[in-house]
């Protein structure tokens, strides 16, 4: 039976990435909808409701296929509290996941194996999608056991559609990050604040970054302000300044470059040093 994405190379590390130009990516992830078997929608553990994919999970139970929910970066959070804070009833089949202490990659093996055994099929395409930056790509690597699928600290790394073998008969197909249909145009701050909040924009490429920190400091009241010992009264500004002076990130006539500061906020929060 033929494999309809493409074909995997054997052999030890090797993978195949296929129709790298010949779909836009809106296709191509509607390409790997209708064509996988299985679907795992990576989603955040500290942010659950903001980097779910609504236009894909419609899609997928529309077909009548298996949806499983990995919740990474749990390593970032605490499960208990998330547990009791969270309608994980909402989203079954899921499961707490870690590249970083490597939590739960076994059982998630374990699930595959089971939902593809179900399928009585020789080949199961598992596609693998989330935001920008969810972790598809460490994912991968950790099922199959090498480094297969690239990695990088960047948003939207991944171009086009990459197939790795996790084990007989089952390939898992990593697609670029996705940014939902609705948000792509948006020049809606709330949006943007979002994307840049649950890292579909890194750091380095948000406009606005204080605005952003504004948002999180809304969100999560005193958090910021613990990280970095500062007495900001709830106000943004006034944590912006104080940060920026400590780190010397000034302009001339000694005031603080807030954009900069605001920036150095944002990299602490995307890669994970601010623990929720």
């Amino acid at each position: 039976m033929a494999n309809p994405i493409g074909k995997a190379k054997p052999g030890r590390g090797k993978s195949e990435r296929t129709n790298k130009h010949a779909y836009s990516v809106p296709a191509l992830v509607n390409k790997i909808i209708y064509e996988a078997d299985i679907i795992l929608e990576i989603l955040d553990a500290r942010f659950i409701e903001k980097t779910r994919i609504q236009e894909i999970e419609k899609k997928v139970k529309a077909l009548g296929k298996t949806l499983i929910y990995v919740l990474n970066k749990s390593d970032l959070v605490d499960i208990a509290k998330v547990k009791a804070n969270v309608e994980l009833e909402n989203l079954k089949p899921h499961l707490f996941f870690s590249y970083k202490d490597r939590r739960s990659s076994s059982y998630l093996k374990k699930m595959i194996k089971i939902e593809s055994s179900r399928l009585n099929k020789d080949i199961v395409n598992i596609g693998v999608v989330g935001y920008p930056n969810s972790g598809k790509s460490s994912l991968i690597n950790l099922l199959v056991g090498r480094k297969s699928a690239r990695t990088s600290p960047e948003a939207g790394y991944t171009k086009g559609i990459q197939k790795v073998k996790i084990s007989s008969g089952i390939y898992l197909i990593d697609t670029p990050g996705i940014i939902p249909q609705s948000e792509k145009t948006s020049i809606n701050r709330e949006v943007l604040s979002k994307q840049a909040q649950i890292g579909a924009i890194t750091w380095d490429r948000t406009k606005n970054p204080d605005m952003v920190v504004f948002k999180i400091m809304s969100e999560y009241p005193t958090l910021l302000e613990k990280f970095y010992t500062i007495d900001a009264q709830g106000d943004s500004e006034i944590l912006i300044e104080q940060l920026g002076r400590r780190l010397h990130y000034l302009k001339k006539g000694n005031e603080v470059d807030e954009v900069r500061t605001a920036k150095h906020v944002l990299k602490d929060w995307q890669e994970g040093k601010i623990r929720i």
